[in-house]
């Protein structure tokens, strides 16, 4: 999503490092493309972790493209509060375009050397298109909250971390000063009923802490 701000600190490096352990195994005997997502609670570190992880990817040779879920919201930032603001039932999985963002991952497994995909504008309250180029790239990363239910993945990564435990980390990033009025926690709390289940999929946990884990 064009304007926001990612700040990739030591701890999303340590679990972009663990991450990478586990798939880099993989990745070393094939040289077919490959797709991870990276899912979590608002302000888990999803799009940081995300980009530790392409970063250490890229430290053995491996070009990484990151599709951000922001990006194939049904309705731009904005205009998603109001929805929102007026029916709380809006709040889940429905607001994305999750099935769009599945064909970019099936393209780009099919071999696509360009994907077409949504590009939210956040500070004109759009959504417009963009073409990526990814000829050059060997693994696709896709990061949100609901990306754990993305069929065309190969690895599902998943942030344990609630949205009581990311409130600092929300304030640091707030994109809008709606971000962190009590209307939120609402739909935080709503959401954390939803996507604190889907860890059930994951194929790695990254615990709190920032340690990762096969689950059991």
């Amino acid at each position: 999503m064009r304007g926001d701000a990612i700040i990739v600190e030591q701890q999303h490096r340590q679990a972009g490092r663990g991450v990478a352990d586990h798939v880099l195994p993989k990745l070393q005997k094939t040289n077919t493309r490959y797709t991870l997502s990276v899912a979590g609670e608002s302000g888990s570190g999803k799009s940081e972790t995300a980009q530790a992880l392409a970063e250490q990817l890229g430290e053995a040779g491996i070009n990484c493209t990151i599709l951000q879920q922001d990006d194939y919201f049904v309705y731009p930032p904005r205009s998603n509060d109001r929805a929102r603001r007026e029916d709380i039932g809006w709040v889940g999985p429905q607001e994305v375009h999750l099935g769009v963002l599945d064909s970019n991952l099936q393209a780009f497994h099919n071999g696509a050397t360009n994907l077409v995909k949504p590009l939210v504008l956040y500070e004109q309250d759009q959504i417009t298109e963009e073409t990526l180029d990814v000829a050059g790239s060997r693994v696709l990363i896709a990061e949100g909250t609901y990306t754990t239910l993305l069929e065309n993945v190969d690895t599902r990564t998943f942030i344990d971390r609630s949205y009581i435990d990311t409130r600092g980390h929300r304030e640091k990033r707030a994109r809008h000063e709606s971000e962190l009025d009590p209307f939120i926690d609402q739909v935080l709390a709503i959401e954390h009923g939803i996507i604190s289940a889907h860890k059930a999929r994951a194929d790695l946990v990254i615990a709190a802490d920032y340690t990762v884990s096969i689950p059991a």
